[in-house]
């Protein structure tokens, strides 16, 4: 049996989406149930950024960064 693996769906600007449990091979037999774009991620690998819904991936690093959060807007 094959080991769970952790994927990231991204959007075309390499936003992430959702991320799923699966083995690569299941997610290659059931190309219907994973549309778009999935990428790899590590939830174990001390080198690597574990993704999360809002992240960026860059594909030249191979890598997830945590979403940059907007300035807080003073209120009056």
């Amino acid at each position: 049996m094959n080991e769970a693996q952790y994927f990231a769906q991204i959007d075309d600007n390499n936003v992430v989406l959702q991320v799923h449990v699966v083995t690569a091979e299941f997610m290659a037999e059931n190309p219907d149930r994973y549309p778009g774009t999935w990428v790899e991620t590590y939830f174990d690998d001390p080198d690597k950024v574990y993704a999360g819904p809002g992240f960026i991936y860059d594909p030249s690093t191979q890598n997830f960064y945590y979403p940059v959060e907007p300035d807080p807007i003073d209120k009056p």
